[in-house]
């Protein structure tokens, strides 16, 4: 258990659709292995979550949650949740729009168009099913987390290509926030 290298755009290991968990996978030592790789990895690198493909194990599972962010200094905190074999439903019609940037994909950020409210049903590290409607910022970091699992990226997903760039350059032009430091 300890932090592993997050794989990145161009490797095609993140291209592949991820396998569902099996009944005997629930609770087993390298599931909870696997659970401890993303939680050391994922505040390793202060991401808002991280999914199993991410660190080359092709299994659905996604851990994410946040207190204060550097990375996204204006959100929420979102309480730790592992999400074993999730599935996403939209509630409604409306979608946001926002920026969105990905530890698979360092030092960029792009506009995307996120679903605001959905329904998500999971399973939990013993098996048990769960079942919960996230918005806003919420919701987004489950879609976007959640995207991993079928092998796409948020570059995939840009609203428009000329919304894409480097944070430094975006933060320059007054697009995004800042990061203070």
């Amino acid at each position: 258990m300890a932090v592993q290298p997050v794989l990145r755009l161009g490797d095609p290991r993140l291209r592949v659709r991820s396998a569902e968990l099996e009944a005997a996978d629930f609770g087993s030592a390298r599931l909870v292995a696997l659970v401890q790789d993303l939680r050391d990895t994922m505040a390793a690198a202060a991401g808002a979550g991280l999914a199993a493909p991410q660190i080359g194990v092709p299994l659905r599972v996604v851990l994410y949650g946040m207190d204060a962010n550097p990375r996204y200094p204006d959100a929420p905190p979102i309480a730790e949740t592992l999400l074993v074999n999730p599935v996403i439903t939209p509630i409604g019609d409306e979608c946001d729009l926002g920026w969105e940037g990905c530890l698979s994909v360092p030092d960029l950020r792009g506009q995307v168009t996120r679903w605001r409210t959905i329904r998500i049903a999971w399973q939990t590290l013993e098996g048990e099913a769960r079942e919960q409607c996230v918005s806003g910022f919420h919701a987004r970091v489950v879609q976007h987390e959640c995207d991993h699992l079928d092998g796409v990226l948020f570059p995939d997903r840009l609203s428009d290509s000329r919304a894409f760039g480097f944070i430094p350059e975006l933060q320059a032009a007054g697009l995004i926030p800042a990061v203070p430091g």
